[in-house]
């Protein structure tokens, strides 16, 4: 499962920067260092020195009209990227062409201002902290209603946990910083007053959580009030996206089918050179090879797997490549369970867990780049990227010192049958993952071979909803993805604190608040970084997820289809959907 916000389950935060990945925070200060490096390459994708330019054709060179479908791997659940269970980073990308956002991230893994919403974006006060917005002139909503400072309103009371205490959102971070937004000339210029200096500002109102239209809102409750506040937040999940402030409008939607797009009339920007652009469903990655061969689908972004990867290799005409950025894979606990919730447990099973064998078995056959990652807070193109897991033991496999870690802590029938310190047997564990999964549902089958071998019984259960799944807390044991923004200290406050919507495990350490926090708030990056490690530290320690692994993302795409390129961030191949054409030669 991929998420979107600050990482998504495509889940996010920065105030969302991260989103879930159901196959679901970068570099210092939100500057997003590294970038995506690919490990393969073919066809129009080979000897690329820019990421952000592969496959580019000038619009003159393209083809007026044409379709292009762009498969995607989940049904669409709930359409508020902002709630947590709509934070789903499929439902990020079909959505990208049509939602105002401030910045993007581009395939460098960089931050990037939207000159198509905002022509300028800057701290005009450090005390107090104050950040100006001037939005495009031009920018409104399809209906001819302006996007103005209401919608910044309404998205930040709907996201600071105050104006909207039960509005269930996918994370709060930085928006329960600011202290006031106030629109001027018309609207058209948005003053942000944080009550203290916010680290990642760049990442509210980015393309993680992106900003929805207050007046539509405001026809389905009273904003002023949270009982308002929250019948506008949820009737925006509930019901599929009628309105557009983007290139695309919707034209139709078919539940598990596919969302069809068509040319917005009003759109101000580049126009789109498709007639239609279609986000197909195809929940079973192993189906996407076959609708690519087909015609059925002209670009996939599937979680790559072996058997993937050599059919897509085999389709005549077909460009794709690999490439490692600001996605990654993880085990999470729930410690809402009883039994999970003592810490010694985890660290057994996560030091029984062997990462290297894990992708050895999985992606390993089809990137010799992936290595085990050894942090919760940033990949290794970062800067701050420390490694705070190899010191604990865990994702080392293990078996006897962790049988030991059992044993110390009063454990019984180490081994055999499980028996917790107080008499009461361990009882079997469900481990999730999303179906159709082929590299997670190994993932799952490894780690119950693991700790069977200490006397601990793991059964493994797919899901068909991530978001729901992650959102309800309907599993002991998950696997999936984050995919980040840059923004790794706002993403740490989506992802960690024990008050976010985006901490599906209820994991709760107020030392890893208070560090997560003052390094958000923190204008020395250096010193902020330094908080977040010693955060790492404290959560490595506590065997709460165990992350595994940048995750590959893959995306291949017919040699007709122009300006598709790989984004290994929450922004997907999509960021840039209004410039995808059909070459005319």
């Amino acid at each position: 499962m991929t998420r979107t916000r600050a990482a998504s389950l495509v889940a996010m935060s920065a105030a969302a920067a991260l989103v879930l990945a159901a196959c679901g925070g970068g570099g210092g200060g939100g500057g997003g260092q590294g970038g995506g490096g690919s490990s393969t390459a073919t066809g129009l994708f080979q000897n690329c020195a820019d990421a952000n330019t592969c496959n580019a054709v000038p619009a003159d060179q393209l083809k007026q009209g044409g379709q292009v479908s762009f498969a995607i791997e989940k049904n669409i659940d709930n359409w508020n990227l902002n709630s947590s269970e709509g934070n789903v980073f499929e439902t990020n990308m079909a959505l990208k062409p049509l939602l105002p956002y401030t910045f993007i991230t581009t395939p460098d893994l960089k931050s990037t201002l939207n000159p198509d919403y905002v022509t300028s974006a800057d701290v005009t006060s450090t005390s107090p902290f104050v950040v100006t917005y001037k939005i495009n002139p031009k920018a409104s909503w399809d209906d001819g209603t302006p996007v103005t400072a209401d919608d910044f309103v309404f998205n930040w009371k709907t996201q600071d946990g105050r104006d909207c205490p039960a509005c269930e959102t996918a994370g709060n971070g930085g928006y329960d910083q600011i202290a006031s937004v106030v629109g001027s000339d018309g609207g058209k210029t948005v003053t942000v007053t944080f009550s203290k200096p916010y680290t990642d500002w760049k990442g509210v109102f980015n393309s993680a959580a992106p900003l929805y239209p207050a007046h539509i809102a405001a026809q389905h409750g009273d904003l002023n009030t949270p009982a308002g506040l929250k019948s506008g937040f949820d009737y925006l999940g509930s019901t599929p996206v009628n309105y557009t402030a983007g290139p695309y409008k919707v034209d139709s939607w078919q539940p598990n089918v596919a969302l069809t797009l068509v040319p917005n009339p009003a759109w101000w920007g580049t126009k789109p050179k498709l007639d239609r652009l279609v986000f197909r469903v195809i929940t079973d990655a192993t189906q996407e090879p076959l609708a690519l061969q087909n015609n059925e689908v002209q670009v996939i972004y599937p979680q790559p797997q072996v058997d993937l990867v050599s059919q897509v290799a085999q389709i005549p005409n077909v460009s794709q490549t690999q490439g490692l950025g600001l996605t990654w894979e993880h085990f999470d606990f729930n410690l809402v369970n009883p039994f999970l919730a003592d810490k010694a447990l985890r660290q057994a099973m996560y030091t029984a867990i062997n990462r290297d064998d894990i992708i050895a078995k999985t992606v390993g056959q089809f990137n010799p780049e992936v290595k085990p990652l050894n942090s919760h807070m940033f990949i290794p193109q970062q800067d701050g990227y420390t490694d705070a897991v190899t010191p604990t033991g865990q994702g080392s496999g293990n078996i006897d010192a962790a049988k030991k870690i059992l044993t110390d802590a009063g454990y019984t029938g180490v081994g055999t049958a499980l028996v917790a310190p107080n008499g009461q047997a361990v009882p079997s564990f469900r481990i999730r993952y999303t179906v159709g999964n082929a590299v997670r549902q190994s993932e799952c089958e490894l780690f119950a071979s693991y700790v069977k071998n200490l006397g601990i019984n793991v059964t493994v259960v797919p899901t068909d909803s991530l978001g729901k799944t992650t959102s309800s807390g309907d599993f002991d044991i998950i696997v999936f993805a984050w995919v980040q923004s840059p923004f790794v200290f706002g993403g740490a406050q989506q992802l960690w604190l024990s008050t976010s919507g985006s901490n599906y495990g209820k994991y709760n350490n107020p030392q890893v608040d208070q560090l997560i926090n003052e390094a958000a708030a923190s204008t020395d990056i250096a010193a902020a970084t330094k908080q977040l490690n010693d955060a790492d530290k404290i959560m490595s320690d506590d065997a709460y997820v165990l992350p595994l692994y940048q995750k590959p993302t893959f995306v291949a795409v017919q040699n007709t289809v122009a300006n598709v390129r790989n984004n290994s961030s929450l922004d997907g191949p999509p960021y840039n959907a209004a410039e995808w054409g059909l070459r005319s030669q």
